[in-house]
């Protein structure tokens, strides 16, 4: 076939201007395979009876192919779920202290686990223990991978082979089906419920003590709350209990704070430096949640129980590298300043967002959004944004955006889906029959735009 015998062979094409770029840019082993693909898709559609594309539309289509594939899988979103801390989108946004330091780590040897005051060999825990330590009042802290990985190296160093006593109303199941009940067999601990779903007296946990017992624990209900008639022991009264028992009490604050949020007008949540002060003596809690720093698992309290736990072989399975340890301390150190946190911290930031100003923000994007929405009809609307993460599951915040709707019954679905699909791909919500963008996490209203565009 005469239109098969002009396309240009693939040496032909390596040769040529675009076809030199593509090796330049991607190898020559990466912009053979394109070019290969690209003209079997060519030769697939002259059978089909298309007109056979030149050199340089050949080249083009490899270009494609080979941009696609060298693309992030790990994508940028514009996360307007209303969900600021969202599990599924990455949690907390670092701060730029924290990100400059990160980026310095990557760039150069650091003195990980090197004294240099004495040449020898060092502890790369001691880079932020004393810090957190000043924060929380702790006499001493350890860190790890995630808030899951402090509560199995705590309860394995703390109670294997013994029994933990945990309130039945308090054996929590969070995200990805991480249930407290599995993490504590996994750690080899027998678990022992004490009380009800719904109430949990002081004697309940009295009477479960025996030699066998290794702990006691208190977990936070990160993502739901019992309400009507219940009981439950408070932290310090739990604390002197266990203190009478002779056995550690473990608080597993979940999301964890370090600073009393109501100060910016936003809900009471139990501080880390509280519930140190109330008797607990481990207390663990995340670093990627309304702490705003990377994804980590604190773990603070008595100094004898942390050496106890850098002794366990599972810390150095669990232990951070050089960039996370980088970007804590600077997200950390932004804490020895409240008054400029809610400025330099972008969790907070979001999360003190006044609606005055989304409310006017979403005012200034409906227009140009209907303009790139054509056929779809774009309001400005009031809605309530979540904190997430497990953090105060049933407060919410007053905020506003927009609902996006058409004139079919699946017109949310099908924008929603162009939407992902987007350079920067934004996630909104469906609700009552439209999509919501809730831009209480929207700092730069060109990013929106852009991405529409």
């Amino acid at each position: 076939m005469q239109a098969l015998r002009a396309l240009p062979s693939v040496d032909r094409l390596l040769s040529s201007g675009p076809g030199a770029d593509l090796v330049d840019t991607h190898g020559r082993q990466a912009a053979t395979e394109a070019l290969r693909a690209a003209l079997d898709a060519a030769r697939a559609a002259v059978r089909g009876g298309a007109p056979a594309p030149d050199a340089a539309a050949i080249c083009a289509a490899a270009a494609e192919r080979l941009s696609a594939d060298a693309a992030s899988a790990l994508r940028p979103v514009l996360n307007l779920t209303g969900t600021i801390l969202h599990t599924n989108l990455g949690r907390a946004l670092l701060a730029e202290a924290a990100i400059a330091a990160a980026t310095d780590a990557m760039r150069h040897p650091a003195a990980l686990e090197y004294d240099l005051a004495t040449g020898s060999r060092g502890e790369r825990d001691d880079h932020i223990a004393p810090l957190i330590c000043e924060l929380t009042g702790a006499e001493a802290a350890t860190v790890v991978n995630n808030n899951a990985a402090a509560v199995l190296i705590t309860l394995n160093t703390l109670a294997e082979g013994r029994e933990a006593i945990v309130s039945r109303g308090e054996l929590v199941e969070i995200g990805g089906a991480f249930r407290i009940p599995d993490i504590m067999a996994r750690a080899g601990v027998r678990l022992v419920e004490v009380g009800t779903t719904n109430r949990t007296h002081p004697r309940d946990y009295r009477d479960a003590v025996t030699p066998a017992t290794g702990l006691m624990m208190k977990v936070h209900p990160s993502n739901y709350r019992i309400e009507g008639f219940t009981r439950s022991v408070a932290a310090p009264e739990l604390a002197a209990i266990a203190a009478a028992a002779g056995v550690p009490l473990m608080n597993d604050l979940g999301s964890g704070t370090l600073i009393d949020m109501t100060r910016w007008g936003l809900p009471a949540e139990p501080t880390v430096r509280q519930s140190v002060a109330e008797g607990a003596d481990m207390v663990t809690f995340s670093g990627d949640k309304l702490l705003g720093g990377p994804q980590a698992g604190f773990i603070v309290g008595r100094a004898h129980l942390i050496a106890r736990i850098n002794r366990n072989p599972l810390k150095r399975a669990l232990r951070l590298d050089k960039i996370r340890l980088a970007a804590i301390e600077a997200t950390l150190r932004l804490y020895r300043d409240p008054d400029r946190l809610a400025d330099r911290l972008p969790t907070l930031r979001m999360l003190t967002r006044p609606q005055a100003d989304i409310a006017a923000q979403a005012a200034r994007l409906a227009p140009a959004m209907a303009r790139l929405l054509p056929g779809y009809r774009v309001a400005v609307i009031d809605c309530a944004s979540q904190i997430g993460s497990g953090a105060l599951p049933v407060e919410t915040l007053p905020s506003a955006g927009l609902a996006i709707s058409g004139d079919s019954g699946d017109a949310p679905e099908r924008l929603a889906e162009r939407l992902r699909a987007a350079r920067t791909p934004v996630i909104g919500r469906i609700r009552d029959g439209a999509l919501i963008l809730d831009l209480r996490a929207l700092e730069d209203d060109g990013a929106l735009l852009a991405a529409l565009a």
